[in-house]
């Protein structure tokens, strides 16, 4: 006997009818037919799935328009979201470091929308070099002799080592040999440039006779690599940076540095943790100095590489230059943040990363008593919440030891389980602006610092 087909597929409405409802047909003038049709047979599929399974029809098959607008918005959501960053860390990795300044924003969005002389030059009316607007403001900002624009300091370090060292061997500290955020690693960038590491000295102590005797004939480069995402503390010995660029010219073998975050001014002078800067070293006579241009810079995710001009003007050369360079909208982020540090007097108002690194405690505290009687309010049911002292870190390899105190907001689950608090931590994470803090001692924190719109926070919060 032939089994008669089940009823419920009769009511899957046809695509055509579905394209010419009335509460469809703006998503079709909005997304377009080809989006519209292809996800609309996607949800007669599912329809299809669950009468098989479970011999019904799903509960969204009474509004198919509503169905399809939800299942458009979650579709068509950028999957780069804004957050709130009250995780504690300022130049938080997983969240994109440094802010960029406003003029910097301005001039990305204009070389977004117009031509621009990226490689064009206006005197010459040919083509121009896309580093030399920028080298000439870092060499004014620096001291440098020339400099070299990548995409991150990774590929700075990459070509710098490929330019100089390919083929030969390179010299460094067993102490610097540092491991950075994705298993990123020193030893393993050699190879990859096609260096040979030569480890001297020990994990907590290294002189400069460790140099010495390990120079010879196959010897391309001294290095040294600034260790700001770890410290060593103790019995500890490390080569001055004077000492070994007088060994470098000595021996007639280039130095380097690679600083990684690398700070463009005293931070000291902002009540800050100093950093060294890459003026002090090419003071000192190293030959290359790399770092970031998204860390304490405060500008977008670049590589940078000053130096002297004979090895510049080979590294430029080099073909992985090409493979590395910045785009157009990372170079005007760049100039545009850079020129901010020719108005020194008006750098920490400008500069989000160095405004956010220098607030008081006090503004953090004053914006935590604002907020708590609302957020009391909403959660005090389910959650203990509290004003209270914390410390921030400044993040992404930065200053690794040093701590910034900070206010936050902490919420303790009233039934004492970790899992409820773990539960409002995913719940915030799913916000149409997700928040994000950090779970520690039992509570969950969001620190403060980096929030600069309370009002935002608790529209929020307060659904």
């Amino acid at each position: 006997m032939t089994q008669k087909p089940c009823p419920l597929y009769s009511q899957i409405p046809a695509i055509d009818r579905l394209l010419h409802e009335p509460q469809i047909a703006p998503f079709v003038e909005q997304y377009g037919q080809t989006l519209i049709t292809a996800t609309l047979r996607r949800m007669q599929e599912q329809v299809r799935i669950n009468i098989k399974q479970y011999q019904e029809l799903p509960d969204w098959c009474d509004n198919w328009a509503v169905a399809l607008g939800q299942r458009l918005e979650r579709k068509q959501a950028l999957a780069l979201k804004p957050v709130f960053n009250l995780s504690g860390t300022v130049l938080h990795t997983n969240l994109g470091r440094a802010l960029l300044a406003e003029p910097a924003i301005e001039a990305v969005t204009q070389v977004m929308r117009s031509p621009v002389t990226l490689e064009y030059s206006l005197n010459g009316a040919g083509r121009g070099h896309r580093d030399r607007a920028l080298a000439n403001l870092l060499c004014e900002l620096t001291g440098s002799e020339d400099a070299c624009i990548v995409n991150n300091n990774a590929a700075a370090v990459l070509l710098l080592l490929a330019t100089v060292a390919s083929g030969k061997q390179v010299v460094v500290s067993r102490g610097e040999l540092v491991e950075i955020g994705g298993a990123f690693r020193i030893p393993d960038v050699m190879v990859q440039a096609g260096c040979q590491l030569v480890e001297v000295g020990t994990t907590n102590r290294t002189h400069l006779r460790d140099y010495q005797q390990a120079i010879n004939e196959e010897t391309a480069l001294l290095m040294k690599v600034h260790t700001s995402n770890y410290s060593i503390e103790g019995f500890t010995a490390e080569v001055s940076v004077s000492e070994l660029a007088a060994l470098g010219v000595k021996s007639q073998i280039p130095t380097a540095i690679d600083l990684g975050s690398g700070s463009m001014i005293n931070m000291a002078q902002y009540g800050l943790p100093a950093e060294p800067m890459p003026r002090d070293y090419l003071d000192q006579g190293i030959d290359l100095v790399t770092f970031s241009g998204d860390k304490l810079l405060g500008g977008p995710q670049a590589g940078i590489i000053l130096g002297k001009k004979q090895w510049i003007e080979a590294i430029q050369h080099h073909p992985l230059k090409r493979a590395l360079r910045a785009d157009k909208m990372t170079l005007a982020a760049l100039e545009a943040t850079l020129r901010l540090y020719q108005r020194p007097e008006q750098l920490c108002r400008q500069l989000p990363t160095l405004r956010l690194l220098t607030r008081q405690q006090q503004e953090m505290h004053d914006m935590a008593q604002q907020l708590l009687p609302e957020i009391q309010a909403y959660y005090g049911d389910r959650f203990i919440v509290r004003s209270e002292p914390c410390y921030s870190q400044i993040g992404s390899g930065s200053l690794p030891i040093d701590r910034l105190p900070s206010w936050a907001l902490t919420f303790a689950a009233a039934d004492g389980q970790g899992s409820t608090l773990e539960q409002l931590a995913r719940c915030w994470r799913g916000l149409a602006k997700p928040v994000i803090g950090r779970i520690s001692g039992g509570r969950l924190w969001l620190d403060l610092r980096c929030l600069e719109d309370g009002k935002e926070l608790l529209q929020a919060l307060l659904l």
